[in-house]
Order: structure tokens, then C-alpha cells, then sequence
């Protein structure tokens, strides 16, 4: 997937509106998990109940997407030379974490009750997972621009729109216990709840996991990275890349190049920008370069 070069800087640009959408998102969130908790309780619903486990992880998801956020922002130090970036792709792998943990409970309890149903009021639970879609379709929005910049904005916005399908879901459920009188439903609508929350946290855990090992982002192709750069006049080879996360949002890269022979000083700097320039355009803002005069030279130094 190609980014514009434009994304590094609106990142930076738009800070008050993310902390707003992070806010708005845990504030809200916390709130309808209140509403859940108390109704669940009321009308013996596992499925509010479950809803409101999934969607109380999803705040505490939230509030450490927004610490994150604001440890990026920290300037870096002499033991820390990166900063904090790297703790984006940290909060990410413990919002999948998190999730894994309220899958469980929720599974657990689904089995248990679908064998022995208890009774429930199907109106009330349509009427509190209609607000839950309201909410969590708001508050998804909010976090739209920003989704395909930051793994960690983006796993906030997959969160509160599968909140909102397994919203549409719990009200589905609730109007079919209305009508029917199948007490069960219940609990097999909370079944599916946790299967929607699996699939989206399984696809969050291997993309959290791979960038916590300072595995090559999933956008990012080696290949179009050496293309690029044997694109360049002047560049005869490229070896030793390294391409991995700074943080969700930023990329860096290593590499030797092997430059044309007869390249001066002044061409093998206009080469590098070049370079740095072009890579931007894949999302890699952070470039540092080795230059050779030919294959050997890295060979023969042991680099």
C-alpha cells in the first residue's frame, strides 16, 4: 500500500483532535458500560452483560491508546534515543490481550447458560443495544481519518465498529426474544459476540506481534524498496536493509548502498536525499545509509 508523503505530518498536525477522539471515545464508552452493566443486572441479560465486559475493555484499550499517543510526543533521551514511540505498538499488543481475556469469560458463560436458559426481557435489551450502536458509530467516526495512518488509531476505530455490529447484533437478538419467547438466544447471540471480537483480535494480535519483533510493516515491500532505490542514477546496488516501526505511525530503515563509480561527495549526497525523499512516499521517514564503492568493500570490512 502506498502513503502519501504527506502522512508523517498530518500525524503530527492533528494531535487535539486525536486526544479529542480519545476522549470522546472513552467517555462515552464508560458511560454506556454503566447503562449495560445496570440493565444486565435488572433483566438477568448475559448478553448486555458481556457486551459491557467487551466494551469496559475497549475503555481500558482506549486510555492506554491515549497514553500512548501522548508518549510519543515525549522528546527522546540519552537512554531512550527513540523517545516513547514504541510504546503504540506495546498498547496495541495488550489491547489484543485484553480482548483474548474478555473472549474467554464471555464463552465461558455463553455455554454454560445456553443449556439452561434464563429469562430476560428481550424489548429492554434491543432498546440499550440501539444506544450502544449510537455511541459506538459515533465515536468509530471520529477516529475514521486518522485509521490508515496509526495501527493504534486504527485499532481503536476496528473496536468500537465491531462494538457497533455486535450492537446490531444484541438488538436483533433482543427483538427475537420479544416476539418468540427463546430465552436461549441470549445466550447464542453472546456466542457471537465473541467470535466477531476473535476475528478482529486475532488480526490485531499478528500485526501487534510483528511489529513488537521489529518485523518489516505489513505495508512496506522489500522489494519496492530496493526497486526504488535501483531507480536512482548513481545507485549500482543496495544490501543489508533493514526496514522496521518506530512506532505504529513511523517507519525507519538501514541499508548500504553501493554507489556508480566516479560518484563525488556532492553526487553521493544528492543521491542520499533523493533517497530519503522517495522513501517518504512508502512511509519510511527514518533513513539512515552506508555507502560503498562497490560489493566487496562491505564484504571485505565485515559490515
Amino acid at each position: 500500500m502506498n502513503h502519501s508523503i504527506h502522512i508523517h505530518r498530518d500525524i503530527a498536525a492533528s494531535p487535539d483532535r486525536v486526544r479529542i477522539a480519545f476522549i470522546a471515545g472513552i467517555s462515552l464508552n464508560f458511560l454506556f458500560v454503566i447503562i449495560e452493566v445496570i440493565a444486565g443486572l435488572v433483566i438477568n441479560s448475559l448478553a448486555l452483560l458481556s457486551d459491557a465486559g467487551h466494551n469496559l475493555a475497549d475503555v481500558v484499550s482506549l486510555g492506554m491508546s491515549l497514553l500512548a499517543f501522548r508518549l510519543m510526543s515525549v522528546k527522546p533521551t540519552e537512554q531512550y534515543t527513540y523517545g516513547f514511540r514504541k510504546t503504540s505498538i506495546l498498547v496495541a499488543l495488550f489491547n489484543t490481550m485484553f480482548l483474548l481475556v474478555s473472549i474467554g469469560a464471555i464463552a465461558y458463560e455463553a455455554v454454560r447458560r445456553i443449556f439452561v436458559p434464563e429469562v430476560t426481557a428481550g424489548g429492554t435489551i434491543a432498546i440499550v443495544a440501539g444506544v450502544g450502536i449510537i455511541i459506538n458509530s459515533f465515536t468509530a467516526w471520529m477516529f475514521m481519518s486518522g485509521k490508515e495512518r496509526d495501527l493504534n488509531i486504527k485499532s481503536a476505530y476496528l473496536h468500537l465498529v465491531s462494538d457497533a455490529l455486535i450492537s446490531a447484533g444484541i438488538v436483533a437478538g433482543g427483538l427475537i426474544i420479544l416476539f418468540t419467547g427463546w430465552y436461549w438466544v441470549d445466550s447464542l447471540f453472546s456466542i457471537i459476540v465473541a467470535a466477531v471480537i476473535l476475528a478482529g483480535a486475532w488480526k490485531l494480535l499478528r500485526s501487534s506481534v510483528r511489529l513488537s519483533l521489529d518485523g518489516v510493516p505489513s505495508d512496506i515491500n522489500i522489494d519496492d524498496v530496493r526497486d526504488i532505490a535501483l531507480g536512482i542514477q548513481g545507485i549500482a546496488g543496495i544490501h543489508h536493509i533493514h526496514v522496521w516501526a518506530i512506532s505504529t505511525a513511523e517507519n525507519a530503515l538501514t541499508a548500504h548502498l553501493v554507489l556508480a563509480p566516479g560518484t563525488d561527495s556532492a553526487g553521493e549526497l544528492k543521491i542520499k536525499t533523493r533517497l530519503r525523499y522517495d522513501l517518504e512516499k512508502i512511509n519510511i521517514h527514518h533513513v539512515t545509509l552506508e555507502t560503498e564503492k562497490d560489493e566487496g568493500d562491505c564484504i571485505t570490512k565485515g559490515c
